[in-house]
């Protein structure tokens, strides 16, 4: 029955224009945490409040400050309990996590005092006037480390902590790489840190992506693989011809008709990424109890039960079915696959705009730092070949201009992986988790470096999934898992 409602659903299209669509480069319109669905209404939220930054901590020179969004939550802090910081990521940071998700679970254990900031740039915490090329200068993980650190010495002298209290970070995707790089760069601020799916190594092509989203659908069933690559042959023989095109406009509700001379390859590749992002965004956040509207609520179960419903139509019928549900859930009224409408909202520097929502930094990010590139060239069956690595620089180079190439972000991954280790990290109090369906794990430690570096691989969940509230529909592996983070938790209290 609910497979029907969902199915009812896609005759409802709200007259909304267009927007930056809700997956890209790996990353949800939220940030890749995202947002909680409290399990009750509070007559209160923590209150934001600000702290005063430094715009850059490597030119002791340059003494221009911009003020950093955070919340503290205390109630569950006993005299001489631990520091807890929830590092904020590639998106707004929400008082939400400050009352639910296991980290406030494990407050409430250990009496701990709970803070989250903001990561400079994303949501409210706007270091610069715009996001201009010249003002995202300031936006690295290096200057987040920093901010995090300086931030960590102001609650200390303001809450006269003392030599004895442990600060503890948590950060789930990349902010879970910057809990465990703190950890790394910072230990005499930082005790102790629990990584979540954060991605350690940077790289360029990263083609293992993909192959994990495929890995993911043949779990539940080898015909669901099966549909999804007979659709795209498919589309291909579709986009050959004027009446195929007209039908791919209709069938997908597209916003815009099809170029029949192919002078704009780029809209074909952008179209192919734009569908091959839907099932990305589904096993991403496969079941992890985390708010996923935009992506419809879909599971891989419900997708691939829709995939292979032979009722609906043809497999381009189905295929089309699991990107409209999306388009209508994330309330757009057609799929803009225009590369240069994309380019439009990326290449704005104002923050009112949609690319404020954290769109413009995280590939800013991307092309300057890790590039993370989800390219389909390992599944070309599966996904089409026309999402190749040269698609995602050209991106970058359109966006940012010519000097943000291959060679730039060929230097770039390098000096990110000298500067942190990647996967080869030297560190101790450190817990890794990752789930086997989340494709980020493939740039992550999934088997631990030492007694005192643990890594946790849990079968069969997804990204952060650890984080979220527990669910009774939890596997006895993540249950376990929280359970031994936990201990791990109070073992490095007591050390």
């Amino acid at each position: 029955m609910r497979l029907l409602s969902s199915l009812l659903l896609i005759a409802v299209f709200l007259n909304i224009t267009e927007a930056l669509r809700n997956f890209i480069r790996g990353r949800s319109k939220d940030g890749n945490l995202g947002t909680l669905l409290l399990s009750k209404e509070y007559e209160k939220l923590p209150n934001e409040q600000w702290f005063t930054q430094m715009l850059d901590h490597f030119n002791p020179t340059d003494a221009r400050i911009w003020e950093q969004r955070y919340f503290q939550n205390s109630e569950y802090y006993k005299p001489g309990g631990p520091m807890f910081l929830l590092i904020g990521g590639e998106g707004t940071a929400t008082a939400k996590w400050m009352v639910e998700g296991q980290w406030i679970e494990y407050a409430k254990q250990f009496g701990a005092m709970c803070f989250q900031l903001e990561h400079r740039f994303y949501g409210k915490s706007h270091p610069t006037a715009d996001m201009s090329v010249k003002n995202l200068v300031y936006l690295s993980s290096e200057q987040a480390l920093a901010d995090i650190a300086y931030f960590i010495e102001s609650m200390n002298d303001i809450y006269n902590v003392t030599k004895n209290t442990k600060w503890i970070v948590f950060g789930g995707s990349y902010p879970g790489s910057l809990a465990a790089w703190m950890r790394v760069k910072y230990p005499h601020l930082v005790h102790a840190a629990v990584s979540s799916s954060g991605p350690l190594l940077a790289k360029i092509d990263f083609q293992q992506y993909y192959v994990i989203v495929e890995n993911a659908l043949k779990e539940y069933s080898q015909s669901c693989v099966d549909v999804i690559a007979a659709a795209n042959k498919q589309f291909h023989i579709m986009l050959r011809h004027p009446i195929g095109q007209q039908g791919l406009v209709k069938k997908f509700n597209l916003c815009d008709p099809i170029d029949p001379g192919y002078t704009k390859r780029v809209d074909i590749s952008n179209l192919y990424e734009t569908i091959a992002s839907n099932f990305a965004g589904i096993v991403q956040y496969n079941k992890d109890n985390r708010n996923n509207s935009r992506m419809a609520n879909l599971t891989v179960d419900d997708t691939c039960k829709i995939l292979m419903n032979q009722t609906i139509g043809a497999p381009i019928d189905r295929l089309a079915l699991i990107n409209n549900l999306i388009l209508n859930a994330s309330k757009e009224k057609c799929l803009d696959f225009r590369y240069e409408n994309m380019l439009h909202e990326l290449k704005n520097v104002t923050w009112n705009s949609e690319a404020g929502e954290g769109g413009r930094q995280w590939v800013y990010q991307t092309c300057t730092e890790f590039g993370f590139f989800q390219t389909s060239t390992a599944r070309p069956n599966l996904f089409s070949d026309t999402f190749p690595v040269e698609f995602f620089i050209q991106q970058c180079i359109d966006i940012f201009g010519p000097r943000y190439n291959l060679n730039l972000l060929n230097n770039a991954v390098k000096r990110t992986n000298t500067l942190y280790g990647a996967l080869q990290l030297k560190v101790n109090n450190v817990v890794f988790v990752h789930g086997s369906v989340d494709p980020w794990h493939a740039l992550g430690i999934t088997t631990s470096l030492g007694p005192e570096a643990t890594a946790i691989f849990i079968n069969g969940t997804a990204h952060c999934a650890n984080m979220y509230p527990p669910s009774e529909h939890d596997t006895a592996e993540l249950k376990a898992t929280r359970a031994r983070v936990g201990e791990l938790i109070n073992k490095w209290l007591q050390s």
